[in-house]
């Protein structure tokens, strides 16, 4: 008499789910990293840190939807090396570099991107599972995304690098742009979504052509080009407001006007 075959139960997980979750938890070493350096005063390799951060954590998501690994556990891990490596790091680095001459006010505006950089993260996955968003369904953000918020806070200080001008490092300066930029993560402006962009056949050969200089930019002259970056990023954001408006006005006026039914 024949024994029936029992299932097998596979054990463990697939390695390849383990890859997308490395490149998130390296990402957050980078983060911290460049606090250590910002604690050695070595400002280029701090910013170079979170830098290379925001660059990990732009491909662990992509990595995990071309390896079929996304995962819950994924997600949670991701949101938690944002808020350290674009909140708590940066927030960090600008407090040692400039925010520090005025301690009290310094450390109050660090605190405030520190806690705003997570507002937004603990916002995002709160709604994740929403169906009704209404920047997400027009192709928007709500908000300025971590990793740009984190560039754009320290913008003073890429300025500060290349021309060695104190006025940069003014805390006078500082101290506001940083509390902007905070505000810009948290607030329901609406920008621009990079993965829904999508350019024309007719233009794809000058878009790369404008990738390649913007690469050879940052390989000879990285803070000027840093610096140009992101302030054309800042300057997308009235753009991509009114575009949202556009957008928000059509949809209101293809929508089918609901009249009040009589009684009978």
């Amino acid at each position: 008499m024949r024994r029936p075959r029992r299932n097998r139960v596979e054990r463990g997980i697939p390695l390849r789910a383990v890859v997308p979750n490395a490149v998130t938890a390296l990402a957050l070493c980078f983060g911290l990293t460049g606090v250590r350096f910002a604690i050695a005063t070595d400002w280029e390799r701090a910013v170079l840190m979170i830098l290379i951060a925001g660059v990990l954590d732009g491909i662990d998501g992509r990595i995990a939807r071309l390896v079929r690994a996304e995962s819950r556990f994924g997600a949670e891990l991701d949101s938690l090396s944002d808020a350290i490596s674009f909140g708590v790091s940066p927030a960090l680095v600008m407090y040692l570099w400039a925010l520090i001459a005025v301690p009290k006010v310094g450390w109050i505006v660090a605190l405030l991107y520190a806690v705003f950089c997570a507002l937004r993260l603990a916002r995002f996955n709160a709604r994740i599972d929403l169906e009704d968003q209404p920047h997400k369904s027009a192709g928007f953000l709500t908000g300025v995304p971590a990793p740009a918020g984190a560039a754009a806070a320290m913008l003073p200080l890429y300025a500060w690098i290349f021309t060695g001008l104190d006025i940069f490092r003014s805390p006078w300066l500082v101290t506001p742009w940083v509390a902007f930029c905070a505000f810009l993560m948290v607030s329901s402006l609406a920008t621009y979504s990079w993965s829904s962009l999508k350019l024309r056949r007719h233009i794809r050969f000058e878009a790369l052509v404008v990738v390649v200089i913007a690469g050879a930019a940052l390989v000879t002259a990285p803070w000027q080009t840093l610096t140009v970056l992101t302030a054309g990023y800042l300057l997308t954001i009235p753009f991509s407001i009114r575009g949202y408006r556009r957008i928000k006005r059509l949809r209101a006026g293809t929508a089918p006007a609901l009249e009040p039914v009589p009684e009978p």
